[in-house]
């Protein structure tokens, strides 16, 4: 059997890479780029987490739910990923990011670029949904909620998918860690392999 990735002791990073996660709304982005966070950080790794909802207080405080402004929040947590990335950091993007075009644009900017698609439906990630967004959006209290009245363009060629309605969020989390190592990004070493 497979030694579990969080059992490795270590691991290296070849290079800055930036993991874009990307879905709906609930579909579990964040859940799963904490842990992996949690797992680089235990590696010693340089590793820093912009999560979307913390970007739009700091970064991209006044920007509305446009699809101008989304494109610009997006644009700018892309833009701080590849400043990271190019200094050899992992930079985890954790944002609903609906539109093709602007993920497109951001992979062609920062070059190291791993898309991971969290997959969930409408259905499942409303029942997940604590703050109740889904509900106020079906009744018309929120307009240009993605997955209700805006749409959600899921990727064509994502370097990972996560099914979080059939995978826990550890193993969703390993899967992206392991497409990580067989892109390059990452050398794990088991501990057979520790001297």
């Amino acid at each position: 059997m497979k030694e579990s990735i969080f059992d490795y002791p270590e691991a290296k990073l070849t290079r800055g890479v930036t993991l874009w996660f990307t879905g709906l709304p609930s579909s579990g982005k964040s859940t799963i780029a904490r842990i992996i966070e949690r797992q680089f950080r235990k590696w010693n790794l340089k590793v820093e987490l912009l999560d979307g909802d913390v970007i739009r207080t700091h970064l991209s405080k006044g920007l509305g739910f446009s699809k101008e402004d989304r494109d610009a929040n997006i644009k700018r947590i892309g833009f701080v990923c590849q400043l990271l990335t190019r200094n050899d950091v992992i930079a985890i993007a954790s944002a609903i990011s609906p539109y093709r075009e602007v993920r497109d644009f951001n992979r062609r900017m920062i070059g190291n670029f791993v898309e991971v698609f969290v997959k969930a439906s409408v259905e499942e990630c409303e029942k997940r949904d604590v703050k109740g967004l889904y509900k106020k959006a079906k009744a018309g209290e929120i307009k240009g909620f993605t997955g209700v009245d805006d749409p959600y363009e899921e990727p064509l060629n994502p370097e990972v998918i996560c099914d979080t309605e059939n995978e826990t969020p550890e193993g969703s989390a390993e899967k992206v860690i392991r497409r990580l190592e067989e892109l390059g990004y990452l050398r794990l070493n088991s501990h057979s392999q520790v001297r």
